[in-house]
This record gives structure tokens, C-alpha cells and sequence, in this order.
């Protein structure tokens, strides 16, 4: 079934003629990224716009959200005084399913649970004209892929791994529920012209080398913020050899280095999955405007010319790699990793192998991994830890069990969980897992940021391929390479691993099966949507109040943070998902996994007003009562890893007035400034140092606030002296009116004259 064929045959039909405009215009050869956002302009080309500095209106060709985010997403929209969603708009119920005893009990599990937002979510689909994906049905990224990526199409997502997409050649960005909200209102949606990283991929990968290396590899390359405001694009022959679900698994991962996305061109392997998928009529679409859902010749014959930064990878030579821990771009070898968990103590024994998760559970994935289980079963060996598998959609289990490759895992020990994030974001009921001792898990997914999956700072997680994974949990520990090492099998025998086999695609086909789409109302005017005043878990959202024109002044620090601070740390996920509906609850773990800079402890800070220490959230509540606005200040790359927008929305309604930081990830400063937050950055990074737990601090220069402008914060220390210290701002125009409205959303009503009460 092909959704929004409308959409695509619209878009095809004008797509090679706005390229053709767009490289007139600028007088050169264009990149495939290049064509894709020219292609999607909210208005004509602008040929003075600068990659990296200027800030452009796009027109996105769809809306995606999974249920954590689309809380909060929809609760925004529903303030908006729209009718109907002005785009393709769907929800995915993913996200809220705790992994603990299997598929059918923990999704039993889940409807009970989350009834009340499954509901919510559910009314406001059909009030609204949203698709909407019930629990079960699939992980986001996965059902996008089977069901709506197209080549040359741009989408928005509210969730950091929208890019995966970008594995069915499109533009697909992270962004937090604001942004989204622009789109479904039909708004034009503001980005900063992405520079453009190209990546070439020369020979073939072999052997137990994957795609998934391939991004591990480049996250060593580039690191956590390498990608910072800028796509990836991937390109040459080494590109054109991997499979469409694993261009995915390389764009997914994308996020990890900060990437505003990353995609490949269309090619043979886009066209096969298309087809595979019953999607036939938008491949025939698709080759109809080929050449120009690619880069120009010329790009690709002199490649560092048309990319701000090139890099090459050599399929032929990468062996795989397992990242970590603690951070996503500790890139190792496999053939050195033995050697740094000696040099650096990590625990060797593995206590739990994790496959699956948006980032690894096609049918390629599964079907890699599941070989190396079949020889386990063969050569007479056993899994010597806990080990779980997590298909990625219903699509995907559902031939993968008519294939006998779920039979594969189970027969060695495997539990296979719902089609859902599961332990990928610490929805995960961990078994025997002791918080006082230091343990090791490696994963299949695409983050390992201390207490990620389970709570535990403690935990060592690490990043490999499914089939590595799996081959690791044959062993029992990380060191264990399966190139070059053996294993003892139950009859005393030494064996070693043949190199794993996947299919791209089934040879059969996909099974058919009930998917959990439920269409939206044709008209959903009668559709009532109920919230309960004394709900836990869904809260009516009130207008955040303006700007009142001043300098700010008399402000606290609520906590300065060190090192690694990222959206995980500053809202974190687990046990907290179920107050993604609720502002005021969650925001009872507003940076409650932030180190101190003071005291090195986590969720502890001084209290000005009751000169003690307490919690972070307790403590912004008493400055909140007291009418006291705070400042957060944060190290580099600050509110890395996820688009969650709670992140910004929490200090935000608790009364942080500004957030501080060497440097910012992209999604998270965007969300500040869409909550109407003030997002400022050191413009000499060694002033975070004069920063002392008791300043009195403020802000001038606000009285005449312009993308232009200078500011400067004013910090107070309580020996009576004072900096004065020069910052840095990115708003333009557009985005100071947010600021002085209150948020984007303020804004938004304000021009379209809907009213809004606080």
C-alpha cells in the first residue's frame, strides 16, 4: 500500500524543475542534499544564502512522532487552533512498552499501563487526521521506512533518529515538538542551511564486516559533534553495494554524531526494498527523475569542491568495531578491543547481548545474526549470558518467525521482546542486575550513555553489530573476536564461527499481517478528546508568559554542569516516560543526571534561599516560589543524543530564564528558542571557569536585543567582585519575536490571531 501517493506524485511531478532552478540559480553543479532541500524552499532561492550561517523555510513533506514525544507535540498543536493537520501527519505507539518477560506479556502489559495515553493519543489522531500506529505495530523508524520514506522527500520527526530514513534517499531531521508543530500547521519550518559532509565508500564490505561498521567507524572519524549543522552524505560504489535497510542503519545512527541528518542517493538496492515493500508505483516515480535524486556528475568526479569536508572509508579494509562505553564514538576495532578493556579495566564478563532496536532489526539484521545462531545450535554451543532480541516492526517479525529465524534465537536461549524501543531507552525491566557493581552489555542500538538502558552508572554498554553481538553472548565476553578466536563447545571441542550470511530481502516475500494502522476520521470535528484535571500523566498545556522587555537580573545558578551533558541527563527517560503528558510531574527529573561542577554529585546543588544543598528540581521549585529566575550553565555540546523537547520545556515552565554552555547540539538549541528560552554560548569557553556556585548573575544588552546585537552576562560573586562576560547568540529575527511572545507557539497564535491564556 503506498500512503500520500498524492504527496510523492506532486512532489516528482515538480521536483526536477525546482533542481533545475535551483542549479540556474546558483550557477553550478548541485550535491543530492542540495536538491532535495532546494526542491522544498517555502519560497523562491535565495543565491545569497550561506551554508552553516543562514536560516532558510522549508515545506516538509510529512510528520512523523512516537508516543513520547507526541504528547507533548499534540498537546502544543491542540493550543494551535487548527481543524486538521495541514500535512501527513502519523503517531507511533513504541516508546511505552517495557521490556521484561516477552513479547505477548509485556504488550498486554503496556495497554493496561498506558491506557489512558494510548486513548489520548489515539482521539487525537482521528480528531485531527493523523495515521495513527498502535503498540505493537513497530519502532517509528522501521514502519517510516516500510511504509512512507521516498526518495527525495523531506520529513520531520520528533525523535533524534528520524535520519534513518535517509536510507530510502531522504532528507529526514530530528526535531522537537514545536517544530513539528510548524509543519502540521502548515507553517513554513525554519532550519539553518545545513553544510554538507560527503562521504565516499570505496570497495565492498565482506566477511563479518556490516553497515553497522561502517557508522561505528565514522563516528570514530568525526566524533559526538563532528556532524554539528551539517548532513552526511554518503556516496560512490561502496555505497551502491549496501542494502537499503543497511543505508538505514548508517543514517540512523547519523544522530550520534550530531548530524542534522544524513542520506544516501537512489540507486538498484532503494528501488528492490520499494518494490519489496508494495511500493512499486513510487519506484516507477522515482526512476522517472533518477538522475536528479543523486548528485551531479560533477560532484562526485571532484567531490571537495562541493563538500565543506570529505571523507573516505574503504569498505574492502574496515573490520568490524565495537564503540564505547559511556559515549557512541569510542570507536574500536575488533581486532584491537581486547587490548583496551585490559589497558582500561572495563569488566570482560558480559552480563546481557541485546540485538534489534530502530538502528539493527531488519530483516537483513536479524537474519545475519540468526546464521551465527544456527551454527551455535550446530556446532554445539550454548549462549553463556542473557540475550534479547527486538524485532523492528510486525512486518519484520512476522516473516522472520514464518522464516524460522526467531526459532534460531530461542533455540540457543533467545528472548524475543515486542516490536518496540524496549532497553533501547531504558524501557527495560533488567533482570539480576546489581547497581553496586560494575557490569558489561553490548548492544545492537545506537546510544550508550551512562544509565541509558538500565539506570546504572555502573553499566558499561557497548555498540556492535547484531551478529557480533550475538557471537559475543556465544562467548560470554567482550573480548572474545570471532575472526580469529574459538570457543569450547559442550563436548570439549574447540570451534570457530563461520563468517555470518544474511538476505537482503526475503525470498518469499514480506509477511502480511496486522500492522496496527488505524486510518483517521474523514471528518473528526465530533471526536472528543478527554483529559483528566487529576491525571498523573496528561496536563492541558498553559501559554508560557512573554517577555517583559527587560534585562534580566538577580538571577541564580541553579547548577553548572560537568563534562557530558546530555538530554538523557537532563531529562531522562525510563520510569520517566510515563509524565511525557504531564509538564509539571516531569519535570520533577529536570537535570537530575547532571554532574555538579561543585561537588562532582549528581542531583545535588546549593539552595541560595535556604543555604543547604538539595535536589535540582526541588531546589528550582523554591527559587520558582520565591519569584527568582536561575541560569543553567553547561559544558560542550550540551543537550546531545535525543530531540526530546522536555529537555527545554522543563526549565523552561520551572523558571530557568538562561542556559549557558561552551557549545550546544543543534536540536537542543533549537527547542530552547522554540520554548522561548535564552540559549547563549561563552564566546571564550574558559570563562564556564569563572562561573562560582554563589553568583548573583544577569543579562544586558536584551533592551535592544537583535540578530546583531552583543550580550553579555554579568556574574556577581559573593566576595563582592565581577565579571563581565561576553556571549554569543544565534537568533535571527524570527526567533528573538519567539522569545519576546514567550515561545514559538506564543508567536504562532499571535499572527494567526488565536487567543492564549497563561
Amino acid at each position: 500500500m503506498t500512503f500520500d501517493s498524492n504527496v510523492i506524485q506532486t512532489l516528482y511531478q515538480n521536483y526536477s524543475g525546482k533542481v533545475a532552478a535551483a542549479r540556474k540559480a546558483l550557477g553550478r553543479p548541485l550535491t543530492y542534499s542540495e536538491k532535495i532541500l532546494f526542491a522544498h524552499l517555502s519560497d523562491d532561492i535565495d543565491t545569497s544564502m550561506t551554508r552553516g550561517d543562514s536560516y532558510v523555510d522549508f515545506r516538509p513533506d510529512r510528520v512523523a512522532m512516537q508516543d513520547a514525544t507526541a504528547q507533548m507535540a499534540l498537546l502544543q498543536f491542540m493550543r494551535a487552533g487548527k481543524d486538521r493537520v495541514d500535512v501527513p501527519s502519523t503517531v507511533h505507539c513504541d516508546h511505552l512498552i517495557q521490556a521484561k518477560s516477552g513479547a505477548d506479556a509485556d504488550l498486554v502489559s503496556a495497554g493496561q499501563t498506558n491506557k489512558e495515553v494510548y486513548d489520548f493519543l489515539s482521539s487525537v489522531s482521528q480528531r485531527y487526521g493523523i495515521g495513527f500506529w498502535k503498540p505493537g505495530g513497530g519502532i517509528i523508524h522501521q514502519v517510516v521506512f516500510e511504509n512512507y520514506a521516498f526518495p527525495g522527500g523531506m520529513m520531520v520527526g520528533t525523535d533524534s533518529h528520524t535520519p534513518n530514513a535517509g536510507g530510502m534517499g531522504m532528507v529526514a531531521i530530528g526535531v522537537g515538538g514545536a517544530d513539528a508543530v510548524d509543519v502540521m500547521t502548515g507553517m513554513p519550518w525554519e532550519l539553518k542551511l545545513p553544510k554538507l559532509i560527503g562521504i565516499k565508500l570505496t570497495g565492498r564490505l565482506s566477511g563479518w564486516a556490516s553497515p553497522k561498521d561502517v557508522i561505528l567507524a565514522v563516528a570514530g572519524i568525526l566524533t559526538v559533534k563532528g556532524g554539528t549543522d551539517c548532513i552526511v552524505e554518503y556516496f560512490g560504489e561502496g555505497a551502491e553495494s549496501i542494502s537499503g535497510t543497511g543505508k538505514g542503519t548508517i543514517c540512523n545512527m547519523g544522530a550520534e554524531i550530531g548530524a542534522t541528518t544524513s542520506i544516501f542517493a537512489y540507486d538498484s538496492q532503494m528501488k528492490a526494498y520499494l518494490e519489496a515493500t508494495n511500493r512499486s508505483d513510487v519506484a516507477g516515480w522515482a526512476d522517472d527523475v533518477a538522475s536528479d535524486l543523486r548528485s551531479d556528475s560533477e560532484v562526485y568526479a571532484d567531490p571537495k569542491k562541493y563538500y565543506d569536508q570529505v571523507v573516505e572509508v574503504n569498505l574492502s579494509e574496515l573490520e568490524p568495531y565495537v564503540n564505547g562505553p559511556f559515549t557512541p564514538d569510542l570507536a574500536w576495532p575488533v581486532s584491537k578491543f581486547a587490548t583496551a578493556i585490559k589497558e582500561n579495566g572495563w569488566p570482560d564478563e558480559l552480563s546481557v547481548g541485546l540485538i534489534g532496536s530502530c538502528t539493527n532489526s531488519s530483516y537483513e539484521d536479524l537474519t545475519r545474526a540468526a546464521s551465527v545462531a544456527k551454527q551455535a545450535s550446530e556446532k554445539n554451543l550454548k549462549v553463556q549470558t542473557e540475550f534479547t532480541v527486538t524485532p523492528g516492526s510486525e512486518m519484520v517479525r512476522g516473516t522472520a518467525d514464518r522464516d524460522g529465524v526467531l526459532t534460531a534465537f530461542e533455540s540457543i536461549g533467545g528472548v524475543v521482546l515486542a516490536n518496540a524501543c524496549g532497553p533501547c531507552i531504558g524501557q527495560w525491566a533488567r533482570h539480576n542486575a546489581d547497581p553496586d557493581q560494575p557490569n558489561s552489555i553490548v548492544t545492537s542500538f545506537n546510544r550508550n550513555f551512562a544509565k541509558r538502558n538500565d539506570g546504572n552508572p555502573k553499566t558499561h554498554a557497548f555498540v556492535a553489530s547484531p551478529e557480533l553481538v550475538t557471537a559475543m553472548t556465544l562467548a560470554g565476553r567482550l573480548s572474545f573476536n570471532p575472526l580469529k578466536d574459538t570457543l569450547t563447545n559442550e563436548s570439549g571441542e574447540e570451534v570457530l564461527l563461520d563468517e555470518p550470511v544474511g538476505e537482503e530481502l526475503p525470498i518469499a516475500g514480506f509477511a502480511p499481517g496486522d500492522e496496527g494502522y488505524v486510518a483517521p476520521a474523514a471528518d473528526g470535528s465530533n471526536v472528543t478528546i478527554v483529559v483528566s484535571d487529576d491525571s498523573e500523566r496528561l496536563q492541558l498545556l498553559d501559554a508560557f508568559d512573554p517577555w517583559d522587555g527587560q534585562n534580566l537580573t538577580g538571577l541564580r545558578l541553579l547548577i553548572k554542569a560537568q563534562g557530558k551533558c546530555t538530554t538523557d541527563h537532563i531529562s531522562m527517560a525510563g520510569p520517566w516516560l510515563k509524565f511525557r503528558g504531564h509538564l509539571d510531574n516531569i519535570s520533577n527529573n529536570m537535570l537530575i543526571g547532571a554532574i555538579n561542577a561543585f561537588n562532582g554529585e549528581s542531583n545535588k546543588v546549593k539552595n541560595a534561599v535556604t543555604n543547604s544543598y538539595g535536589e535540582v528540581p526541588a531546589t528550582q521549585r523554591i527559587y520558582k516560589s520565591e519569584g527568582i529566575g536561575t541560569v543553567v550553565v553547561g559544558d560542550e555540546n550540551y543537550g546531545e543524543g535525543s530531540s526530546r523537547e522536555h529537555a527545554a520545556m522543563e526549565p523552561r515552565h520551572m523558571g530557568v530564564k538562561v542556559v549557558l554552555v561552551k557549545s550546544f547540539a543543534r536540536i537542543h538549541e533549537t527547542n530552547l528558542k522554540k520554548q522561548g528560552l535564552l540559549g547563549l554560548t561563552f564566546v571564550n569557553g574558559s570563562d564556564y571557569d569563572k562561573i562560582q556556585e554563589d553568583d548573583v548573575m544577569g543579562v544586558i544588552g536584551l533592551d535592544s536585543f537583535s540578530p546583531t546585537s552583543s550580550l553579555s552576562v554579568v556574574a556577581n560573586h559573593a566576595d563582592g567582585s565581577e565579571d563581565i562576560i561576553p556571549v554569543n547568540h544565534t537568533y535571527n529575527a524570527q526567533q528573538i519575536d519567539w522569545y519576546r511572545a514567550g515561545s514559538a507557539l506564543n508567536a504562532i497564535n499571535q499572527a494567526n490571531g488565536v487567543t492564549t491564556t497563561s
